[in-house]
């Protein structure tokens, strides 16, 4: 990656009524104040299920791969999400995305 390219992180935000949300981004505490404005800018979940915590980030790299992790992460079950966030660690295939939990 050049230092003009960006390089895409996925994360997991926890609501008030004990969901996980997922999602991409450049910058994650941007968009993390983006999700807690709740403006135009947020996911509609989140304007239903307000943010309460940022839980867990982790630099991918492209945005492709980062979008193919983030697609595993949310077909994972709850207990092997909450996992992750227990250890802040994600280990992926980086060719694939697949997550190793």
């Amino acid at each position: 990656m050049t230092a003009e390219t960006p390089i895409w992180s996925v994360y997991m935000i926890r609501t008030v009524d004990g969901c996980l949300y997922s999602g991409v981004s450049t910058d994650v505490p941007r968009r993390y104040g983006e999700h807690l404005a709740g403006g135009p800018r947020a996911a509609k979940y989140l304007r239903a299920h307000r943010p309460q915590a940022l839980v867990f980030s982790n630099a991918i790299g492209s945005r492709s791969l980062a979008q193919k992790v983030e697609y595993q992460l949310k077909r994972l079950s709850r207990g092997q999400k909450e996992m992750i966030i227990r250890r802040q660690r994600l280990v992926f295939n980086p060719d694939t995305g697949a997550i190793t939990v």
